[in-house]
């Protein structure tokens, strides 16, 4: 006979399970990190290399620089993306529960609804050419999503939001360093993250 505690524990597990998308892969977390520290190494060498030092403003970039960090950074979403899908989707199977789940639906429409207006604002700050505010935008519209999707998915998310959201306003006031916090924020933070979550949840 089950003591009341186990079945308390139990039913708690269902009705989170129900609520909120437990299938997040740690794993995706590091390789989305690593994604973006290659992407960062990239746009350095295209942006600085060899003219200017790190750290001076950004005036202007060529069309040609711009149209490959542009391809650079659709690439780089689509990876972090696929990857997070397919290794959650993994998770999900091997612990024998749904993946798409409306749980799952209220957490991607919570993360993505800021991340696409960001991406629609970055868009916009480029063709004014207002470059160096591009990498704030998009840790804080990113950090807005994960704050907003933490209510749907493990409550440790939020740190990673908080992370992300202090670099960008960071650099916001200090552009000269933007990419410098971009890597930081989608790059360290993202593997340290990951590592995190892989360690508490996917062993």
């Amino acid at each position: 006979m089950r003591k009341p505690e186990q079945e308390l524990a139990e039913i708690k597990s269902m009705m989170e399970r129900s609520t909120r998308f437990l299938s997040l892969s740690g794993l995706a977390g590091i390789l989305a990190g690593v994604y973006a520290l290659l992407a960062a190494g990239l746009a350095y060498f295209w942006i600085y290399y060899p003219g200017a030092p790190f750290g001076d403003q950004i005036t202007g970039i060529k069309e040609q620089t711009l149209n490959k960090l542009v391809i650079m950074a659709l690439l780089v979403l689509c990876l972090a993306v696929g990857t997070a899908w397919f290794l959650s989707r993994r998770k999900s199977e091997q612990k024998a529960q749904q993946f798409w789940t409306p749980a799952g639906r209220r957490f991607v429409l919570a993360l993505f609804i800021p991340v696409v207006a960001g991406a629609a604002f970055c868009l916009a700050l480029t063709v004014q050419g207002q470059f160096a505010l591009v990498a704030p935008a998009t840790l804080i519209f990113y950090g807005l999503g994960l704050l907003n999707a933490s209510h749907f998915t493990m409550s440790d998310i939020r740190y990673l939001g908080f992370g992300q959201l202090i670099p960008g306003l960071f650099a916001a006031f200090f552009p000269h360093y933007g990419l410098l916090l971009w890597a930081f924020g989608f790059g360290f933070l993202h593997i340290i993250y990951g590592t995190l979550m892989y360690l508490k949840y996917d062993r």
